[in-house]
């Protein structure tokens, strides 16, 4: 998720030291753990209540399809390989395609 350096990453430890000082830092970085570990939590918990909101007919339904990264990579770029199959082909034909159309 994050791409962060040794050297990033010692600069924030640093900051961090000087922020919180030597004897409040654990404290700190246990309340920052157990903050993560609620929100992943609740973000688990959303994500199934979803799934079963929606019923069945959407029992493959990812909640990561909804980030507009995986939407496009999804919906466009999935489909280019699919149209690369002689089973998106009808009839033994491709398609018809109308570059002006968009």
């Amino acid at each position: 998720m994050f791409n962060i350096s040794g050297v990033e990453f010692v600069i924030l430890l640093l900051l961090a030291l000087l922020i919180f000082g030597p004897d409040q830092l654990p404290k700190a970085a246990q309340q920052v753990g157990r903050v993560l570990r609620q929100l992943r939590t609740m973000a688990n918990s959303a994500s199934n209540d979803i799934k079963e909101g929606l019923g069945p007919e959407f029992k493959d339904f990812d909640v990561q399809d909804l980030n507009p990264k995986r939407f496009v990579q999804k919906h466009f770029w999935e489909e280019e390989e699919q149209e690369r199959k002689p089973a998106a082909r009808l009839n033994g034909k491709r398609p018809p395609f109308d570059d002006e159309a968009t």
